[in-house]
């Protein structure tokens, strides 16, 4: 038997070890059911189950949830659409997710895989501040695979992801309420000058005099 602060007790009967739990208001826990003889443990059972859901909890929260995004090419892809791929890479990437890059070979292309090669390292470098390369360049029949990791974990980029969200919407808030307070002080002050009424011909007139 285990005691609640984890000293060894020693082999005790049944029954002298669940009147050694009701002394100490304990439960008496079978740990290890399958030992020879069985190890069990004196402990506050509910305070146990609830610790074990916690810690549960936690590592739910804090395991990674990656994904493998990805992304195709030709080995001649021209400048432009390199470009845009090359952002939803990163952007895959700055999510916290891996991305498998295939370069797809058609008719003579499949006798220069260097071209492949050459395109996959320079996509590794072009994204390096974001991702690195967890599988190198490989063939598969008549595609090329790399596969590129995030240099984040998925929880740190959810996390920054929403510490930027909240920032904009308080830059926002900051805007709209200098807005505010801009257009109050324009009232303030045409309330303390009110405009004067301009004179006419007939207010240089006598009041007294008959028409």
């Amino acid at each position: 038997m285990v005691g609640p602060a984890g000293e060894q007790v020693g082999i005790v009967r049944i029954d002298d070890a669940l009147r050694l739990a009701r002394e100490a208001d304990l439960d008496l826990v079978e740990v290890a059911p399958q030992a020879r003889p069985p190890v069990a443990k004196l402990m506050d059972y509910g305070k146990f189950k609830y610790e074990a859901a916690q810690k549960a909890r936690e590592s739910r929260r804090n395991q990674s949830n990656t994904l493998i995004k990805e992304m195709k090419l030709r080995p001649k892809i021209d400048d432009h659409d390199y470009d845009t791929k090359k952002g939803h890479v990163v952007r895959f990437l700055k999510g916290g997710d891996k991305v498998k890059i295939t370069i797809m070979f058609r008719g003579r292309e499949q006798s220069r895989p260097e071209l492949g090669f050459n395109l996959l390292k320079k996509l590794a470098d072009d994204v390096a501040e974001d991702g690195f390369v967890e599988s190198a360049p490989k063939q598969d029949g008549r595609n090329m695979l790399m596969v590129l990791a995030p240099t984040r974990k998925k929880t740190e980029a959810r996390v920054e992801a929403e510490a930027a969200k909240a920032a904009k919407a308080a830059s926002r808030a900051a805007e709209a309420e200098a807005e505010r307070s801009e257009l109050a002080e324009i009232r303030a002050a045409a309330a303390s000058h009110p405009s004067k009424k301009k004179r006419g011909p007939a207010d240089n007139m006598d009041p007294d005099l008959d028409l």
